[in-house]
C-alpha cells in the first residue's frame, strides 16, 4: 500500500514507542524525517480527543522553542499518537528533543491558542488531560526505542 503505516502490523507493535515512519528527499537535497510518536497501544487504548488536541497545540508551540527543524506535529486519526515531521532530525537528536518538549509541557499553565480566534474548536481542550497523557508517556521513556513486541513479552 502507498501509506507507510498501512503496511505496519499494528498487532506487532508495543506502545509507547517512537520510530521513523518515513523519509523523503526534497528536490533541493534536504530530507524530511517523519516520526511515529505512539502513546498508546493500537486497537487496545486511545487518547481522549481533548487531550490530543491540547498535546498537539502544546508540542507544536513548545518544540519550536528548542528547534527550527519541526515542520509539523499532528495527531493520528486513530487517536493513539502523533506524527512529527522534521527537517533532517535523526533519532539521536529527536528523542531528547521530544523528551525536553514534553517535560516543558508538564510545566505549562495554559494551552496556547486555545480560543476561537486562533483555533477551529477553541473550547475543545484539556490541559490536565494533556499533562496526564504526557506524564504516562514520559514514565515509559526507556521503552521508546522498542517498537515491536518481543517473544518474552
Amino acid at each position: 500500500m502507498n501509506v507507510e503505516s498501512f503496511n505496519l502490523d499494528h498487532r506487532a507493535v508495543a506502545a509507547p514507542y517512537v520510530r521513523i515512519a518515513d523519509r523523503k528527499q526534497l528536490p533541493g537535497g534536504d530530507e524530511l524525517v517523519k516520526y511515529d510518536v505512539r502513546f498508546t497501544q493500537p486497537n487496545t487504548e486511545h487518547l481522549d480527543t481533548e487531550a490530543i488536541h491540547s498535546i498537539e497545540h502544546l508540542v507544536a508551540e513548545l518544540m519550536r522553542n528548542h528547534t527550527d527543524k519541526l515542520i509539523d506535529f499532528s495527531p493520528m486519526g486513530c487517536r493513539t499518537g502523533f506524527y512529527a515531521i522534521t527537517l533532517g532530525v535523526e533519532p539521536d537528536e529527536f528523542l531528547p528533543l521530544l523528551e525536553r518538549t514534553l517535560t516543558d509541557l508538564l510545566d505549562a499553565d495554559a494551552v496556547p491558542a486555545a480560543n476561537e480566534e486562533q483555533c477551529g474548536w477553541g473550547a475543545h481542550h484539556t490541559l490536565q488531560g494533556a499533562k496526564d497523557a504526557v506524564a504516562a508517556f514520559l514514565l515509559r521513556r526507556d521503552d521508546w526505542e522498542q517498537v515491536f513486541k518481543t517473544d518474552a513479552a
